[in-house]
């Protein structure tokens, strides 16, 4: 837990009420995304109960198992979920636009869809939920003694690159409310608690003339607000337990099925609060701004998307189970550079989130007192002569500067000008100034004057960060040269009978 953030959490055990972690939301939020609040068996890893899902507040669409340890059963769950996920997806699809991808010679035009699904869950177990029931669902066969519905291993393709997605900070597609909120707002309860919704919900949003303290215990008693999943309430447990046995041993399919739809209504009223809640954190995130980098995060999911599409119409294989060494160490290498690049977006869009690292030493911030905008310094020819223009920062009274001469720094008003620190200097007033040699950012240009707006004036307030979000990306030898030390380039998966065969625990 950062410094600011500490200081949030006290400040809001202090006032009762939730305190602002960041001045922008710095995740995108689709116009109709699709929610999904599952529930799960007790004592099973992933046998589907119930869900409730849909891309409308109003009108959720209700899918219960009521023998969720029918096998049959738990396949017509999926089918129902795989008739509302993938025409949502498909949904998504009807529009592209072109895009390039690569750099220099290799660059090429394709076409990218304009829309990309969003999928919510309630929770982080939400989306490991997520992935094991595509786990469970991609490797089934639709042909011989295991056969399911052709939309069973569709939706298990997808709802696995969903929970892939997920693993990437800057991808939007799969998204646990909690975490989305507790990354806007600091609450004064611990982090475990704040994976409650109803409770981080209540410190966020507290009703009128309640603190935010009162409305959290409150939130936790499950008669009123139930749990929002995977997992049911102990209590309730014993309720579902009683209502299976006697569907169960029903006598005929009328008493069976009076049973089953009242099954259907308990499993409704334990979800549909989850679901309101669900919405109501979706209102308050879009309260908030977008920051400037979340369109172009969106767009890399949108292209993402339309890679994945393009795969499985082409090819349609299902992702292996494990991951082979070469894929693997890609993978590794993309989410190490999505999140480096993804902490730098933010902070060059938030304030709030830049001031993390000037209390690190990453950043410092101070006001331009003065510019050399004729110096040239000797360049790489001899003789030669470079234009590099200078400016000087004065820095606040005790505020200490922890970068040293010499550092390549950057700054988010004009993110594409290098500078380097030529000097850090203390003054008498126990502020620092630090003299900044510009290296671009000038239009093109190579002697002065500065283009309007490239050079700063005298006055101006700037923060400096070593931070950059167009650093570039690891290098990789491609798949196919693999050397033979490393196993040679790695197969194409297959899926075998086993997969089939697998069990759903």
């Amino acid at each position: 837990m950062s410094v600011l953030s500490t200081v949030a959490m006290l400040t809001a055990s202090r006032t009762g009420r939730a305190e602002p972690l960041t001045t922008v939301r710095h995740q995108h939020l689709d116009e109709k995304p699709f929610v999904l609040v599952p529930l799960t068996l007790a004592g099973e890893a992933c046998a589907p109960l119930a869900a409730l899902a849909g891309t409308d507040p109003e009108h959720p669409t209700l899918l219960t198992v009521r023998q969720p340890r029918d096998r049959a059963e738990r396949f017509r769950f999926a089918e129902r979920l795989a008739a509302l996920l993938l025409a949502h997806i498909d949904g998504c699809r009807t529009e592209t636009e072109p895009h390039t991808v690569g750099r220099g010679k290799e660059q090429e035009e394709r076409l990218r869809f304009q829309r990309a699904p969003q999928l919510l869950v309630p929770n982080g177990e939400g989306i490991a939920y997520v992935r094991l029931l595509g786990r469970l669902t991609r490797l089934r066969a639709t042909e011989g003694p295991y056969a399911v519905d052709p939309s069973v291993p569709a939706l298990g393709k997808w709802l696995t690159w969903f929970a892939d997605r997920a693993e990437f900070p800057n991808s939007s597609t799969l998204l646990a409310t909690t975490r989305l909120l507790a990354a806007h707002w600091a609450t004064g309860q611990s982090p475990s608690e704040d994976s409650h919704l109803a409770s981080l919900l209540a410190w966020i949003d507290p009703p009128e003339g309640v603190d935010g303290a009162r409305a959290a215990r409150e939130a936790e008693d499950p008669a009123v607000w139930p749990s929002a999943g995977p997992s049911t309430d102990p209590v309730f447990d014993r309720t579902l337990h009683e209502l299976m046995t006697r569907y169960d041993e029903a006598s005929d399919d009328r008493g069976r099925e009076a049973v089953g739809r009242q099954i259907d209504r308990e499993l409704n009223g334990q979800m549909l609060p989850t679901w309101r809640l669900m919405w109501r954190g979706v209102e308050l995130l879009r309260d908030l701004p977008e920051g400037a980098h979340v369109r172009d995060r969106w767009a890399l999911d949108r292209r993402w998307f339309s890679e994945y599409a393009e795969y499985l119409d082409a090819d349609s294989r299902p992702q292996a189970r494990r991951d082979q060494a070469v894929r693997a160490a890609r993978r590794l290498a993309r989410l190490e550079d999505a999140a480096t690049r993804y902490e730098a977006e933010r902070a060059y869009d938030d304030p709030l989130v830049m001031a993390e690292y000037e209390l690190s030493g990453e950043a410092f911030t101070g006001t331009v007192t003065a510019r050399d905008e004729d110096r040239f310094v000797p360049g790489g020819r001899p003789g030669s002569q470079v234009w590099r223009p200078t400016i000087t920062l004065r820095t606040s009274t005790g505020s200490r500067v922890g970068l040293a001469a010499g550092t390549e720094v950057k700054s988010p008003v004009r993110p594409g000008q290098g500078a380097r620190i030529l000097e850090v200097r203390q003054e008498e007033d126990g502020g620092q100034s630090v003299v900044l040699q510009l290296e671009g950012g000038f239009e093109r240009k190579r002697k002065p004057p500065a283009p309007a707006g490239t050079l700063a004036v005298t006055g101006e307030e700037l923060t400096y960060t070593t931070l950059d979000p167009k650093a570039m990306p690891s290098v990789l030898p491609d798949e196919e040269n693999t050397p033979w030390t490393h196993g040679g380039p790695p197969h194409p998966y297959e899926p075998t009978d086993e997969d089939a065969e697998e069990t759903w625990e």
